[in-house]
């Protein structure tokens, strides 16, 4: 074994021994489990006595006579009452009874699991930002005992070699935050698909592949957290300190970019967001076009652009290598108590 690959082997052995981490590792495996048993009791389908219920009221509320006036007026004139544009009896009678006449599905609550709306819209992106700064907060609070304890001037006493000590711990805490979310992650979606699969839903293929896509782009992202809270720590020597930028920054970011006047395109949460999701879309204002009839001097209109996942990747590792690089370059040079 090497002596690289034995300083990797000490700083893993180090990092699954901190309490707080192992902590920060339950609640990481904890939390997607959680999260998909809600989703699973959330859109379960209705029992058969909800169904029998609901059936009944409809067959009580259909007596009343102003729905059938509602749909003897839909008949009459379907363009006004209903917006049908058909011109069919069998069809007019069919759509106005739909829209007038009480049906099942109104008296009951069915959310159905649809994956891909859990992928942009639901519980994907959730998760890929719990497990991020859960990963953020495990690469801060790994380094910064380190210093706290002084130990880091003993560490360099059996590895003189600086670079050589902050990439096996760099190293070390990307690796687990990518291997763990990765995991955690795909079983994920297996999980959920599973469930979608028992209840005869959309799954399964191209649903599922796009499913776990995006959990394997999550995983790197959740990995770039926690290096960016390692490499943070490492250039502030100070846990609290980095995480009160890495939290603002996420926080009020991208308030203070639209104060300033920057384009949306530049906010860290939005291209995060390009990472994950494999592009997002947002507004800026510019001249309006023609065809919407707006002729007052300098007057502006919202357009929308999409920023793409090759965009959003080279703006966050060009924040993440920036952050390393520095942080490397200033535990070489700086003094270590």
């Amino acid at each position: 074994m090497s002596a690289f690959a034995r300083l990797l082997r000490v700083e893993l052995i180090r990092l699954v021994r901190r309490r707080a981490v192992l902590v920060l590792l339950l609640v990481a495996l904890v939390v997607p489990v959680v999260v998909g048993v809600a989703i699973t009791l959330d859109t379960r389908p209705p029992s058969a006595a909800a169904l029998a219920d609901a059936k009944a009221q409809v067959e009580r509320d259909r007596k009343d006579p102003a729905y059938a006036e509602s749909l003897e007026q839909c008949i009459a004139d379907p363009v006004n009452f209903g917006g049908i544009q058909s011109t069919d009896k069998a069809e007019i009678e069919r759509l106005c009874t739909e829209q007038t006449q009480p049906q099942v599905d109104w008296y009951l609550y069915v959310n159905d699991l649809d994956l891909a709306t859990e992928i942009t819209q639901g519980s994907g992106i959730a998760l890929v930002v719990i497990l991020g700064l859960l990963m953020m907060v495990l690469g801060t609070t790994f380094t910064g005992h380190d210093w706290a304890s002084g130990s880091v001037s003993n560490q360099l006493l059996f590895e003189p070699r600086r670079a050589r000590v902050w990439a096996a711990k760099a190293i070390v805490v990307t690796g687990v935050a990518l291997v763990l979310s990765a995991l955690v992650l795909s079983a994920y979606w297996l999980g959920i698909n599973a469930v979608a699969a028992s209840r005869d839903l959309p799954s399964g293929g191209a649903v599922l592949l796009d499913c776990l896509q995006m959990g394997w782009r999550g995983a790197g992202v959740v990995a770039a957290a926690a290096l960016c809270g390692f490499a943070l720590t490492m250039l502030f020597r100070s846990t609290v300190a980095t995480l009160g930028i890495l939290f603002g920054v996420a926080l009020v970011g991208g308030i203070v970019l639209a104060v300033l006047g920057v384009s949306g395109r530049f906010d860290p949460a939005l291209n995060t967001l390009a990472v994950v999701a494999d592009g997002a879309t947002y507004y800026v204002d510019a001249p309006c076009p023609p065809e919407q009839g707006i002729d007052m001097a300098g007057a502006t209109c919202s357009e929308e652009r999409t920023l793409t996942f090759a965009s959003g990747a080279a703006y966050t590792g060009t924040a993440v290598g920036g952050s390393a690089v520095l942080s490397l370059l200033w535990f070489r040079r700086r003094d270590v108590p």
